[in-house]
């Protein structure tokens, strides 16, 4: 018995099979085989236009799937709406800081949690998002428009984390913050992940990605060129193309 529940444990929390998707005639992926664990940090990185972005908007169902599937906690989503993955726990903070402007930051948190109708639930989930995120506690009643860039990017994260979700997606989150807001955001992220949810990164700033992540996935036009550990940091093809090192 123990064995069968260690083995459970080690299962994918995220499978995606052969994946072949894009934007209507458009194909942007081609067969992209990639999975995340429990508890795990995997980042996707590579050269614009590789179809990393195009990889999480696939899972949360925001892309026309040709070919391939996708299991998350075993069940087949492929064909989900998005509706219905927010509700088995999967959480997406979309590339650009993608806050409601005109809603205080309460109302966006509290968007983030739409699916709930229970205001104790509420309440709590959005007292641990605020715990990653001390600084948005005395702007709750401030209007989204008023943050900092930087502010905007942790209200993002915030409210992606108020379904409580098993895996949570993230593309681009340190665009366009200071190295230190980024040093603090790669930071939270980690602390997530030790809380327990599994994070799917997507990231231009590959050595920030690498240095936090459990597994890499390098894309290069809408396929799976190379994956591993941190190890595979040392290969030319990372080293010198995609870290800026020799």
């Amino acid at each position: 018995m123990a064995k069968v529940k260690e083995k459970a444990k080690t299962q994918p929390l995220l499978n995606i099979e052969k994946l072949e998707a894009g934007y209507g005639p458009l194909q942007v992926l081609f067969g992209v085989d990639l999975h995340v664990k429990p508890k795990e940090i995997v980042a996707l990185i590579g050269p614009n236009g590789a179809g990393k972005s195009t990889v999480l908007r696939s899972v949360f169902g925001l892309t026309n799937r040709y070919k391939g599937q996708i299991f998350f906690r075993g069940k087949n989503i492929t064909d989900s709406h998005t509706y219905d993955l927010i509700s088995l726990g999967i959480g997406y903070v979309p590339q650009g800081r993608q806050v409601f402007p005109s809603l205080s930051v309460q109302e966006n948190l509290e968007m983030g949690a739409w699916l709930s109708r229970d205001r104790d639930v509420i309440n709590k989930r959005m007292e641990e998002a605020l715990s990653h995120f001390p600084d948005l506690k005395p702007k709750l009643k401030q209007k989204a428009f008023s943050l900092s860039g930087g502010q905007q990017q942790m209200l993002a994260t915030a409210r992606g984390l108020m379904q409580d979700p098993h895996l949570l997606l993230m593309d681009e989150p340190s665009a366009g913050l200071s190295p230190k807001l980024m040093t603090e955001l790669f930071k939270k992220i980690q602390d997530i992940r030790n809380e327990g949810t599994a994070v799917l990164l997507v990231e231009q700033n590959a050595k920030q990605a690498c240095s936090i992540a459990d597994r890499i996935y390098l894309l290069e036009d809408g396929k799976v060129a190379l994956t591993g550990g941190r190890s595979i940091l040392k290969r030319p093809e990372i080293k010198h193309v995609y870290l800026g090192g020799r």
